[in-house]
């Protein structure tokens, strides 16, 4: 193949051609699992490949991709069919040249390289570096050693499905500022880059801007935007105002980033407004506006108010905590070390987070299986599937459930769903006793309609609130909201989710107009992760 033929990757790898550059010339003995299993009569080797065979492989994968030969490059890969499409198609698409790979020390069967390469489209060329890694293994049927076949090696943004382009973008880009004008870019706040992404696809056109042309992945297999790689020109950027605030999301990066797998929303309870929204995931995950998770003890703000408005009880009056409960055959506990007090009143209950005191109280007249999903959708609006945020976001979900699930549900457990997103709603709710639909950019924007709810009455709003302040300075939730200043309340939480050891923590609190919640997979209680996270929130936004 002469120098400057093009190649490209679909979906995950890629090869482009530098005459002469790299690794050489070689025979291929075979193309399947990459290939056969060598000479007739030889026995197939097996265990893991060897120092030597590792540096082959790697090097031999290399020379081809530095070369373009995509037939040749894909047969040294345990899935050659696949890799045979997507190295081919790859110059094509991206437009991706002057591949030059330099390999670092393997470390094991892991070979951790760096590629340098130039983009050209349309008489305009930029430079491309970045890092990945591959990874040789022992063919199963063949023995022989091969590179394990997957995206992240041509790019460690590419998963499984994805593409890379280059190409004139499909919307032009955004400036998207904050409420107070400040410009907001995925490098400096680098968990929006998911949000920035879908108010671009979204609102590019409406924001006034022209296109550009970029380098980007495009997601195949999922509903997701483009992602962009590398700009070659940048058109006109159009302005997109957003609601969310530039010192207040600085410190919900900041504050994930403490604890892996966490999330964290941030809104105003008096407008709906979005403040902040940061993740911090492997996975890339939007989780704090479309998770969907059982949000443990949190839930109880909302059952709380259920039995408040069915006159069940109300914050001084009777909610026994005894050391158990049972409902319709299943026997629930509290945590650990909480001690039972018979005589306790409903907010003691609450900031205490006594789980039995709320499930002895789920089967009081006039209350039914479908009384927690009325509170939930017609006071707090949750779960109506119409919250119009912006972007995607899942609105929560509390069904009605009978038996055992009837009480796990008023807990936070069961079949109740939630994302940092609900819960922050949910906090502003019983804050001000209104719903307002949270959301990120103006509503003049697109003319969308929001979702509405009556809201709650003013003496059940004004328990909640009370029963919370008491949460934060005499409960659950004082360790970790101790020196915030201000009107504060809070409500903790503990998930238990099967097939992990340790529960997430969950965390709700507000700070005079400023109501945030947070979540942390495998946690453990919900002032140890998530509690932390929530109070540096609203220390900064309070």
């Amino acid at each position: 193949m002469g120098r400057g033929v093009k190649v490209a990757v679909i979906g995950g790898v890629f090869a482009v051609m530098v005459g002469g550059a790299g690794y050489g010339a070689y025979n291929v003995v075979s193309a399947l699992d990459g290939g056969g299993s060598g000479a007739a009569g030889a026995s197939v080797k097996s265990g893991p490949p060897s120092a030597d065979e590792v540096e082959e492989t790697a090097g031999k994968f290399f020379a081809a991709w530095e070369k373009g030969d995509a037939t040749t490059a894909a047969s040294h890969t345990n899935n050659a069919s696949v890799a045979t499409t997507l190295l081919t198609a790859y110059g094509e698409a991206a437009h991706i040249s002057g591949v030059e790979i330099t390999p670092s020390a393997a470390a094991g069967a892991s070979v951790p390289f760096t590629v340098k390469a130039k983009v050209s489209y349309e008489g305009t060329t930029k430079p491309l570096t970045y890092e990945s890694t591959l990874k040789v293994v022992r063919g199963e049927t063949s023995g022989r050693a091969l590179v394990d076949w997957q995206p992240s090696v041509v790019h460690p943004a590419l998963k499984d499905g994805d593409t890379l382009v280059t190409e004139e973008s499909a919307t032009p880009q955004i400036e998207a500022v904050g409420r107070g004008g400040e410009v907001l870019t995925k490098e400096k706040y680098p968990s929006l880059g998911p949000v920035l992404d879908t108010l671009r696809e979204r609102y590019g056109a409406e924001a006034g801007g022209t296109p550009g042309v970029e380098l980007v992945v495009r997601h195949t297999a999922q509903e997701a935007p483009d992602s962009p790689l590398l700009t070659l020109s940048k058109g006109e950027p159009g302005k997109l105002r957003t609601t969310l605030s530039a010192g207040v999301q600085a410190a919900a990066e900041k504050a994930v980033k403490r604890y892996g797998e966490s999330s964290v929303v941030a809104v105003r309870p008096s407008t709906g407004e979005v403040l902040a929204v940061a993740n911090n995931r492997a996975d890339g995950f939007n989780a704090a506006f479309q998770g969907r998770v059982a949000p443990g003890s949190t839930m109880k703000i909302i059952t709380a108010a259920m039995l408040i408005d069915n006159g069940v009880t109300s914050m001084n009056g009777p909610a026994p905590c005894p050391s158990t409960a049972t409902w319709q055959s299943q026997t629930f506990k509290n945590l650990t070390g909480l001690e039972p007090n018979e005589g306790a009143t409903l907010a003691n209950t609450f900031m205490r987070s006594c789980n039995t005191g709320f499930i002895k109280l789920v089967d009081e007249d006039p209350l039914s299986d479908s009384s927690l999903t009325q509170e939930a959708q017609e006071r707090f609006g949750l779960g109506g599937d119409n919250w119009q945020t912006g972007i995607v976001s899942f609105d929560g979900r509390v069904p009605a459930s009978g038996g055992p699930d009837r009480a796990a549900n008023a807990i936070g457990q069961g079949e109740v769903q939630m994302n940092p997103l609900n819960m922050a709603s949910v906090t502003a709710t019983a804050v001000t006793g209104e719903f307002r639909q949270p959301y990120l950019v103006p509503r003049d924007l697109d003319d969308r309609e929001f979702a509405t709810a009556k809201g709650l009455p003013q003496n059940t709003a004004a328990q909640l609130k009370q029963m919370m302040r008491l949460t934060a300075t005499q409960g659950t939730g004082r360790p970790a909201m101790a020196g915030l200043g201000g009107d504060i309340g809070a409500k903790t939480g503990s998930a238990e989710v099967d097939g992990q050891t340790t529960s997430n923590s969950w965390f709700t609190g507000f700070r005079n107009d400023v109501a945030a919640a947070a979540m942390t997979e495998e946690g453990g209680h919900g002032g140890d992760a998530a509690g932390p996270i929530v109070a540096d929130v609203l220390r900064a936004g309070g």
